[in-house]
């Protein structure tokens, strides 16, 4: 549909948008699973992620100016505000930074709650060199940026994922590809140190998941599965991300560099948003799917 572009207020800036990162939270919204926990304000525009060109600083702006090229979190529930658009506000002290000008938007905009969640989650989990960790569901954007952040770390990196995607994985530092579609989970590797869970949600069998790792270990969980732990001999904690100014100028840089890879699996027109929602619901893509925007 057609709306008013949003305009700064103070402390604001308006960005034109050039790409859309799409992330489960996305659809959580679309389908109401968050309706009761955060205001809503209709009419609604999904997307958190985003990258693309400031056109206007609001009041008080003095860190950004027209022109600059930025990614980050713009989704803003209570304004119905996100970045599958045209234009979006965000504040300029908010989950944005500048990116350099020779990383193209679609990457950038695949970066924000991914790359952050995985290099929190990495840092949460305390890895020593020489440590192993296995994650669970190593084919998404998460968990390939997860392989990468682990073996930098100096870690023994079991990866799950699928035949088809083995090689790729591996290239990406994972000393070991477990394919989930034939090995049960009893059979996985015992004794690792740390589990990145990417996959069960609350309700599900973590606890099997959970036998792999040594007495002492830490399973960490994207999904807020981890307060189910039977298991009490080992640490678990539930990951959320929080994304800042200089984490997210690190991450860009890294990726700018090349010493990060970012893997778009798939890219949809704006138009075509909703096909790409239900692309990256299935978990059919691997990597990240990105909206791209004229």
């Amino acid at each position: 549909m057609e709306v008013a572009a949003p305009q700064p207020g103070p402390g604001e800036v308006l960005i034109r948008l050039h790409a859309a990162g799409v992330n489960p939270f996305d659809w959580k919204v679309a389908e109401g699973v968050l309706k009761d926990v955060i205001p809503h304000a209709f009419p609604l525009v999904l997307g958190n992620d985003g990258a693309g060109v400031i056109e206007q600083v609001g009041a008080g702006v003095s860190d950004y100016q027209p022109g600059d090229h930025v990614y980050g979190q713009f989704m803003d529930l209570e304004r119905g505000h996100g970045t599958y658009a045209e234009y979006t506000i965000a504040a300029a002290d908010g989950k944005i930074a500048r990116i350099p000008l020779e990383l193209p938007f679609t990457a950038a905009a695949a970066l924000p709650t991914a790359s952050i969640t995985a290099y929190q989650a990495i840092r949460m989990a305390g890895l020593q060199s020489g440590q192993t960790i296995l994650i669970n569901g190593a084919t998404g954007g998460v968990g390939q940026f997860a392989v990468q952040f682990a073996a930098q770390a100096g870690a023994r990196v079991l990866a799950t994922a699928t035949p088809a995607l083995s090689d790729h994985i591996l290239g990406l530092g994972a000393s070991e590809v477990i394919d989930f579609t034939s090995r049960a989970v009893s059979e996985y590797p015992r004794n690792v140190d740390v589990v990145l869970d990417l996959v069960h949600t609350p309700g599900g069998d973590i606890d099997k998941l959970a036998e792999v790792l040594r007495p002492g270990g830490t399973l960490l969980n994207t999904n807020h599965a981890a307060g189910s732990l039977i298991r009490q001999d080992i640490r678990g904690v539930n990951v959320t991300n929080h994304a800042t100014t200089e984490e997210l100028t690190l991450l860009a840089e890294l990726t700018a560099t090349g010493k990060l890879q970012v893997t778009v699996g798939a890219s949809f027109a704006l138009a075509d948003a909703p096909a790409g929602i239900a692309e990256a619901k299935s978990g059919n893509a691997y990597g990240k799917t990105v909206v791209t925007i004229a």
